[in-house]
Parts: structure tokens; sequence; C-alpha cells
């Protein structure tokens, strides 16, 4: 049973870390790409919608460019830390959440750009700042949006596979997330095991999807 706990409460742990970290920097890309439309925002909308589109592996293969050991980051990281990033759960968080970035943005965004420009111009008018606005007005009126994107960059770091294995590797009880494990016992016949963690990768996400559409409905 071990087996199978394991690598579902740590999916969870990922899964959820990765999530808030996307949802933070979901929602600054969409309210910097919703309200300030010119080329570099373009550019960088272009960016972001990468890791949707290419295959896993591939992400996989340039964060490990990015946070290995020869690395800008990973030596840094590795001098502060004294340990290597890659072949961690850290990895796998980062994986993660750039995988779940791109399914944030884009519902988040387009939640933004639906509010009237003269909502926006009468809080500024009655001096709400930057942080306010985004926080008291943007964020209310845009909820339906926030809550989807929420709901589909949680999903998607639940059922990463391809950039983690890539950049976090199958290490049992540190980095092996559930989908690897139902990958791991499928390669090794335990055909048992493997419909176990399939189920019960179904059924929580679904229910977590049940659950947070019935608290902000």
């Amino acid at each position: 049973m071990d087996s199978i706990l394991t690598p579902l409460f740590l999916t969870f742990k990922i899964a959820t870390i990765a999530t808030f970290i996307a949802f933070v920097f979901g929602v600054l890309f969409s309210w910097w790409f919703a309200f300030n439309k010119n080329k570099l925002t373009n550019f960088l909308s272009i960016l972001v919608t990468i890791p949707l589109v290419i295959p896993p592996t591939v992400l996989g293969y340039y964060l490990l460019l990015m946070l290995g050991r020869g690395s800008f980051i990973g030596q840094w990281y590795e001098r502060i830390f004294g340990q290597p990033i890659v072949f961690t759960w850290k990895a796998a968080v980062i994986a993660a959440a750039i995988a779940a970035l791109p399914l944030l943005i884009r519902p988040i965004q387009a939640s933004f750009e639906s509010i009237s420009k003269d909502t926006i111009g009468a809080a500024e008018l009655d001096g709400a700042g930057k942080l306010q606005l985004l926080w008291y007005v943007v964020m209310p009126l845009a909820y339906k949006g926030v809550l989807a994107g929420l709901v589909l960059g949680f999903a998607r770091a639940m059922g990463e596979f391809g950039a983690t294995l890539m950049v976090a590797g199958n290490i049992p009880g540190k980095t092996q997330t559930l989908s690897i494990a139902i990958y791991d016992a499928v390669q090794a016949n335990r055909m048992t095991d493997a419909h176990m963690m399939v189920i019960i990768l179904s059924v929580s996400t679904i229910l977590f999807l049940y659950l947070i559409n019935r608290w902000f409905k």
C-alpha cells in the first residue's frame, strides 16, 4: 500500500505548491498581458504558451539545461543549498508549475480583458493603486475565469509526467509522482497496482474539481 500512498501524497504536495506558484505568476502575467498591449507582451504571451504545445519531454530537456549542475541557475542553487536542484521534488514542482502556467493564464487573461474599461477607469479615478485595482476590482469581477484557470492548472500539475521525469527523475519516495508510479507499475506488469493508482488519481482529481466548483458556485 505504501507504494501507492507515498506517490499519491507526493503528487498532492507537488501539485499544490506548483499550482500556487503558477497561480501567482499567472495572475501577474494575465494582468500585464490584458492591460498592456505591446510587442513585448505579445512576444511573452506566445513564449509562456510554448509549454502547452511542445512535447513534455522537450520541456523537460529545456528545464534540464536550465537547472542542471552545469547551468548558472543549477550552480547558484548548489552553492547556496549545498545540493543540486535536479532530481529532487523541488525540480518536480518547477516542472509542474511551468507546465500548468499556460492553462492558468489563458482563462484568467480572457476574464480580465472582458472587464469594462469604464469600470477600470472609475476605480482609477477613485484613487485605486495598481495592486488595489487588481485585488479589489479585477479579481472579484473575473473570479470565474480565475477559478477556471486554477482548476485547469491544478489538474495539469497533478497529471504532469514527461517534464517531471526528465528533470526530477523516478526516485521512489522522493520524486516518483503517481503518474510516474503508474508508468513504473505497467512496465513491471504490476497491473493491479496500476489499476488502483489510475482510479485513485482519477477520482482525486475529479473530486477536487467538483469541490472547487461547488465552493465557488
